[in-house]
């Protein structure tokens, strides 16, 4: 079982993995973009990893007090897709014994979510005010929810990833994830190459919610189409880490172009929390 700092350090380091891995179109360790930089995201995972790791709080709770305590260190919006993803699987793994225990009780943690979850939640999704998310017919964000947070992801599993692994238990997470990740790490890539290669996995199977929103389907799908070649080349030969100029090289052309695949990029960002957890409770 995990203790608040073992719990704390795996936020932390997870966050600062995701920023640093070469991951085309984020903000990472060979670029900033978006007008955010890598210290943004650094400041940031150091003021949410205490609250994440507090027992004490409700998912909800940890949600909000986490977007707060982000915006006392940046004017921006650079970890709110992290935070969600993150809070339930951090409220989970203080049950798990081992390992393979953590699905099942991140399961009962989303099951359990309430309506006041909800409030909190919608309270901070306000509060980190994320681009393109429009408006919604049922259980908008800027309305009072009637509902709790898992049912309220579900009605948005259709148009935003992240909702999706609160209705699928974050099967895309483990599955090609953190599966993606550890193997790469196996195969003796860096952990920052491993994050980008489990970052294109996920975007070569779902086009990106962020881009989707902001600038359509035709755009999400095109860089979903781009990823799928990279790992295709990268199948015909080794390592990901040999195409880091075609890397480099579609990591500019999406910045100059403001896109922006961060849906994608968070859900990496939790397969590495995953991993970090199944390093200590293995």
């Amino acid at each position: 079982m995990l203790n608040t700092k073992q719990i704390e350090n795996a936020v932390t380091w997870a966050c600062i993995q995701e920023v640093s891995a070469p991951k085309p179109g984020n903000v990472n360790g060979f670029s900033d973009g978006h007008n955010m930089s890598v210290q943004n995201f650094i400041d940031s995972a150091h003021a949410i990893a205490p609250i994440l790791s507090q027992q004490n709080l409700t998912v909800g709770e940890m949600i909000l007090h986490a977007v707060k305590a982000t915006r006392t260190v940046v004017d921006c919006n650079t970890n709110l897709g992290i935070i969600l993803l993150f809070a339930p699987l951090c409220k989970a793994v203080a049950d798990c014994n081992h390992f393979d225990q953590l699905p099942s009780a991140l399961n009962r943690t989303l099951s359990a979510l309430t309506i006041k979850d909800a409030e909190l939640a919608y309270q901070a999704i306000q509060i980190a005010e994320p681009g393109g998310m429009g408006e919604s017919p049922e259980q908008d964000i800027y309305s009072h929810p009637t509902v709790t947070l898992k049912q309220a992801m579900e009605l948005a599993k259709n148009r935003d990833s992240i909702a999706a692994q609160y209705a699928n238990n974050y099967h895309d997470i483990f599955e090609l994830g953190l599966t993606n990740l550890t193997l790469s790490i196996n195969c003796g890539e860096s952990v920052e190459w491993a994050t980008a290669f489990a970052y294109l996995k996920l975007l070569s199977a779902t086009p990106d919610s962020l881009i989707r929103r902001k600038q359509g389907l035709a755009c999400a799908t095109k860089v979903m189409t781009e990823s799928k070649n990279i790992i295709e080349k990268m199948n015909k030969n080794s390592n990901l880490s040999q195409f880091e100029t075609d890397i480099t090289l579609w990591d500019k052309e999406l910045k100059q172009n403001a896109i922006n695949p961060g849906t994608t990029a968070d859900m990496a960002a939790a397969s590495l929390l995953i991993y970090a957890f199944s390093q200590v409770l293995s």
